[in-house]
């Protein structure tokens, strides 16, 4: 017998069972290894004996007796003082304290009307709300100090403790804005502390994460079709990121993190969001480069970790091989003597799918997930959206409390009335529990995915909230300084942009003509862009490696195989690109053509020629025209000119007019004279020389 399955003989948890195994000397490392026969039946035979009603009797009993013994030295000890009190209370009856506490009450209102408290940065049209004024008064205040500034720019601080002192103010400018929690109404944001009577076990979140071809939707899909009635199951919105199930009677909420352009995020946003990950691998392919990328998301959010080896069904699969994988990474089977739960499943038969849905519920009831249900609301936002008819839409996790119709939130910078919640499968509740994701109706705007929102006493608290944090948010944008150009930091960010990357799903016939593709691909050097291979595999191409391009901004390489029909569709939908190939060289040349235009063209100057003004006459209508000599090369009505004088650049830009007498030309040779006139520029002087050039853009080499 099991641990975890002893401990329900004994009505007691796991955790406390396995805590007094090891007190005890048993050799147990979790609550999956099993124990000797003699045991458990000595802890069976034990358990009567062993209540551990004893121990809580005692102790409250001493507590009282202190508490009665305290109160009543605390009944004896204050009578005398009162009675000192009480005498000194009748005596002070000539006034003598009330007279000064009046002059000091009207100082301290003065201060207010005088103190100017600004944070972050100074806007002219904010500040001149502050001072009581109009901003073009302000403006004009700064025009008389020589500074020309409009109704949105920033002061300094100098400046504007200057204007402040002038109209009787003193400025006190904080250079933070305050953080969140010192919002208007203090008291929606003081976390109370729960009361033990108000906990409650909610359901264990769950997120199903891995390389997108080893199952984890068949899982998923699976579950959802077996645990949810007939009748329901085409009732399920698609659209909700999360869904709840019950398994033995006990709920379970999963997590699903889309496949789209916002895969990755929506991954380590699972991650952080849930209690348990479960790491999909198929039985077959072992560990990918997207698994240790799960493995790691759920490691830095600290969540517990369950290896679900997926396609045992399979001829080729090898759940040992998974396992030393596994061991290499430091995550040890419990089958092996370690703590990693590992279970063999298949999605499409089902074997092993009750085995997991209880490894997960064992796994919650070990961490003991409580919280109050009774507290105000709080959570994150899974998903936001935009929809038709319905404005706003966001769809939430609950974390803390209880969330009803009605109730009045704050998400991000965003605020507003809860007009309807709509559950995971489609239908309108009047309230979520924790661990319930819900569809939210009634906010303000779109708040960005992963934001955390929390319930509030009433409109106005919430409405000045939201106000504030968008404030802050405007100052953070206004507070950061414009990024100075330099040598220094221009040749950093030239190193950091000038490595490109090509991302290349690479799907084959046969493993032989993957293998050699592969070895042709890694044979393009270049120094400027590089070859990034997401996946290389065997078979046609899926809608999954369209959505795994969308999300890696990837192309799709084909070689002697087909795409379905609705592959085509999927990939305009999501603009990705899928070449088909049928010869391997034609691979390489095209990868090379893409390579290269990733790379900007090199810009090049080629001067044409030269001219010299002699004379300038000036036009009424038209400005002044140079009358030049043509003294190098040729001039082209088409080229670029620059006007220098000593040496010294005058105007760079277009030609307006070329002529030749009376006539228009588009070209003059060297030694001819001319006529030329130039868009917005019209001060020649005789001497000045007009440099004519064109720019060629010249292709990039790798």
């Amino acid at each position: 017998m099991r641990v975890f399955e002893l401990a329900r003989e004994l009505n007691t948890k796991s955790k406390e069972l396995l805590a007094r195994l090891q007190a005890e000397g048993v050799e147990v490392g979790n609550v999956l290894n099993a124990l000797p026969d003699e045991v458990v039946k000595r802890l069976l035979e034990q358990t009567p004996a062993t209540s551990p009603a004893s121990e809580p009797k005692t102790e409250p009993k001493s507590e009282p007796e202190l508490v009665t013994k305290n109160q009543d030295q605390l009944r004896e000890k204050p009578e005398p003082p009162q009675k000192t009190t009480a005498k000194p209370a009748l005596k002070p009856e000539p006034k003598p304290e009330p007279k000064p506490e009046p002059k000091i009450q009207p100082a301290a209102p003065d201060l207010p009307t005088k103190t100017i408290k600004v944070q972050g940065a100074i806007i002219v049209r904010d500040f001149a709300t502050k001072l009581g004024m109009k901003p073009n008064q302000l403006i004009a205040d700064l025009m008389g100090m020589n500074i020309f500034s409009s109704i949105n720019e920033k002061l300094d601080i100098k400046t504007a403790q200057q204007i402040a002192e002038k109209h009787g103010f003193i400025l006190e400018h904080e250079r933070k804005a305050p953080e969140i929690k010192s919002a208007p109404a203090p008291e929606d944001d003081v976390e109370q502390e729960d009361a033990p009577e108000d906990l409650r076990t909610r359901a264990p979140v769950v997120t199903f994460m891995g390389h997108i071809d080893h199952g984890k939707t068949s899982l998923l899909d699976y579950i959802r079709n077996t645990s949810v009635a007939k009748s329901e199951a085409g009732g399920i919105t698609q659209h909700i990121g999360a869904y709840t199930i019950k398994h033995a009677g006990q709920p379970i909420t999963f997590l699903d993190t889309p496949g789209h352009a916002a895969f990755t995020a929506m991954r380590a946003r699972g991650a952080n969001l849930t209690d348990i990950a479960v790491i999909v691998v198929a039985a077959d392919d072992g560990i990918m480069p997207q698994t240790e990328e799960a493995i790691k998301h759920a490691q830095a959010a600290e969540t517990s970790i369950i290896i679900a080896i997926n396609k045992i069904d399979l001829p080729g699969s090898n759940p040992e091989q998974v396992k030393r994988q596994l061991q290499a990474r430091g995550l040890s089977p419990e089958d092996w003597g370690g703590t990693t739960i590992c279970c063999e499943v298949s999605a499409q038969t089902g074997a092993g799918m009750d085995h997991l849905l209880e490894m997960i519920l064992l796994q919650a009831e070990i961490m003991e997930l409580k919280v109050n249900t009774k507290a105000r609301a709080e959570g994150f936002v899974i998903e936001a959206q935009m929809e038709t008819g319905m404005g706003p839409t966001a769809h939430l996790m609950v974390t803390r409390g209880t969330l009803h119709v009605g109730n009045t939130i704050v998400c991000g910078s965003y605020w507003g009335k809860i007009k309807a919640l709509i559950n995971d499968h489609g239908a309108k509740v009047p309230s979520a529990p924790p661990s319930t994701p819900v569809k939210c109706m009634g906010l303000s705007g779109i708040p960005q995915a992963g934001e955390l929102f929390r319930v509030h006493s009433n409109d106005r608290t919430a409405r000045q909230l939201a106000e504030q944090r968008t404030m802050e948010l405007r100052n953070a944008q206004l507070a950061v300084p414009a990024a100075k150009t330099s040598l220094e930091n221009l040749f950093e960010r030239l190193e950091q942009n000038k490595r490109l990357e090509l991302k290349i799903i690479l799907k084959c016939d046969t493993q032989g003509s993957l293998e050699a593709i592969r070895q042709l691909l890694d044979g393009i050097r270049s120094e400027k862009v590089s070859i990034n291979m997401i996946l290389a595999g065997i078979g046609v191409v899926t809608e999954n490696d369209v959505l795994l391009a969308s999300a890696s901004d990837a192309i799709i390489i084909g070689f002697n195989v087909g795409k379905p029909e609705g592959v085509t569709r999927a990939a305009k939908r999501e603009g990705v690109e899928i070449r088909l190939y049928s010869i391997i060289y034609n691979i390489s040349d095209d990868i090379r053509e893409a390579m290269v235009g990733m790379l900007d063209p090199e810009i090049r100057e080629k001067v044409t020629g030269q001219a010299e003004v002699r004379q300038v006459f000036p036009i009424s209508k038209t400005g002044n025209i140079a009358g030049c000599l043509a003294t190098n090369g040729r001039l082209h009505a088409r080229c670029r000119v620059r006007v220098k004088r000593k040496g010294e650049l005058m105007y760079e830009g277009s030609v307006n007019t070329l002529k030749r007498f009376q006539d228009e030309v588009n070209e003059v040779r060297e030694g001819q004279e001319c006529g030329i006139r130039l868009d917005n520029f019209a001060d020649f002087a005789p001497g000045d020389i007009l440099e004519f050039f064109e720019i060629e853009k010249i292709p990039s080499k790798l």
